[in-house]
């Protein structure tokens, strides 16, 4: 009987795998506000250098921050190559409804972590939430809702927050720069911080619709010091050259049907 108890206790441990994980004694403080390493942005939402071009009639500069999730590296397939052409010649400059993720981890807005041993949440200032359920199951396909923050469960690899995503709704057509990935994408993300002040967040992104093969992409964050809060409110501040007054329709705004 006990070598009976002993083997099924072994097969548990097998079938249970990561989602079995215990958090750490003491769970990490990532408290503050995050943004993207390398960002320069003002509470405008636009970088200082964006912001003086622009003061002085200028264009403003290329490049900026890293925005390896908007799929330009991508292994695209046929399907997801004929996607991206599509978002390109959308509604690029129009304002969207948030990020949704995976952008929401990729985007000048700052971001929290708020950790408990039962939950995750990631929060940004467009109120895009990441909510992680900890050691715990996905629902069955069944009973997916897919949104365009998706479900998430995660557990802890000791300081290493391991998140699994998937039931994303194609984040286009919520965000118009986001990349045109199905709902049958997977997202596996591992954020840690390597050291004081530093978090980094590896990203392994799987769509059999979209991509020839595994999407890897790379985010590091650094303090958002010259936030002391998240502010966002409305379009009061809106920058793009979308909206009523331009004839387009509001159900067209941000990318939607």
């Amino acid at each position: 009987m006990k070598g009976g108890w002993f083997a099924a206790t072994a097969l548990l441990s097998l079938v249970a795998g990561p989602a079995a994980a215990q958090a750490p004694a003491k769970l990490p403080d990532w408290s503050g506000l995050w943004e993207p390493e390398g960002t320069n942005t003002a509470i405008s939402g636009l970088s200082e250098a964006v912001t003086e071009a622009r003061a002085e009639g200028k264009a403003a500069p290329a490049g900026g921050s890293a925005r390896p999730l908007f799929g330009f590296g991508a292994p695209w397939n046929e399907e997801g190559k004929r996607r991206q052409a599509a978002r390109q010649g959308e509604t690029a400059n129009c304002r969207a409804l948030g990020w949704g993720f995976p952008m929401m981890m990729n985007a000048d807005a700052p971001i929290q972590f708020f950790i408990a041993r039962d939950k995750v949440l990631v929060v940004n200032a467009y109120r895009d939430v990441s909510d992680v359920r900890m050691a715990r199951e996905h629902p069955p396909e069944e009973d997916l809702w897919p949104t365009v923050w998706g479900d998430s469960i995660g557990h802890w690899e000791g300081d290493t927050l391991v998140i699994d995503t998937i039931a994303v709704k194609n984040p286009h057509e919520y965000f118009h720069g986001a990349p045109p990935l199905s709902e049958k994408a997977h997202y596996l993300q591992r954020i840690r911080m390597d050291k004081p002040g530093h978090l980094i967040d590896d990203i392994v992104i799987e769509d059999p619709t979209t991509l020839t093969g595994p999407w890897k992409a790379h985010l590091a964050f650094q303090p958002a010091e010259g936030f002391e809060r998240m502010v966002y409110d409305n379009y009061d501040n809106d920058r793009t050259e979308c909206g009523t007054d331009t004839g387009i329709a509001p159900s067209k705004v941000g990318g939607g049907e």
